[in-house]
């Protein structure tokens, strides 16, 4: 019996307003969040994405790991500046 792991992947419209996504296929590290029906958000910039882009909405663990990233770099760069 073998085991398929499946991701959840859907189009850029059905995700809502807010929701953080990937794309698969790039690198983890990229982490994109819905701004509006035709522009995500990535690190701090719009980006144009076409509603039928394909996505993968992150679930509540992958949110908080990217948080948690993102406030260690953060600290990191505050503490670097000094």
């Amino acid at each position: 019996m073998s085991v398929v792991t499946l991701l959840t992947v859907m189009n850029f419209q059905q995700l809502r307003t807010g929701e953080y996504f990937r794309i698969p296929g790039m690198t983890s590290a990229y982490v994109y969040r819905k701004v509006n029906n035709s522009c995500c958000r990535l690190n701090g910039f719009l980006q144009p994405i076409q509603a039928q882009s394909l996505v993968k909405r992150l679930n509540a663990a992958e949110i908080k790991e990217f948080i948690a990233q993102q406030q260690a770099e953060l600290i990191s760069f505050e503490t670097d500046c000094y």
